[in-house]
């Protein structure tokens, strides 16, 4: 699978992100700090890892900065995307199973070693889940990025 990074800081947790990533044989495409030259700002680096998913460039991604929020509100103005902020392997997982999340917001200030592990292992493992209700949001919400009024 290929999968956009960006962080707005060259911090261990998003190096590690990046190893974690291509040690589990992903291709990994780096933007903002991770990568020389690129710009660092987090609404900057964050759409460009989201705009490779909505583009089809990239399967995922995983957007990056101190608090997650920043990374997440940035990467959820590209249509198509759907960011989520995961700050355990519970919420990546239901991300994942009840919101069809393609792409991962994660806190460069609250995320350790083993918890970004957890979250990793949740989020590649969870599928979306088929039930009509669930089937129904996400129409919805794909109505809602088509600039579409829903009537109540």
């Amino acid at each position: 699978m290929r999968i956009s990074v960006s962080s707005d800081m060259d911090e261990p947790v998003a190096r590690l992100l990046v190893t974690e990533l291509g040690d589990r044989g992903h291709e990994v495409l780096v933007h903002g700090a991770l990568r020389p030259g690129d710009d660092r700002r987090w609404a900057m680096c964050s759409e460009a890892a989201a705009r490779e998913v909505a583009d089809g460039r990239s399967d995922q991604a995983v957007v990056c900065c101190w608090t997650g929020t920043g990374a997440s509100i940035a990467a959820n103005k590209v249509s198509g995307v759907r960011a989520a902020l995961c700050t355990d392997a519970y919420t990546a997982d239901g991300a994942r199973r009840w919101n069809d999340a393609n792409v991962l917001a994660l806190s460069l200030r609250l995320t350790s070693e083993p918890l970004l592990k957890e979250i990793l292992d949740a989020w590649f493992t969870a599928e979306p889940d088929e039930e009509p209700e669930d089937r129904e949001n996400l129409d919805r919400i794909e109505r809602l990025d088509r600039g579409r009024t829903i009537a109540r």
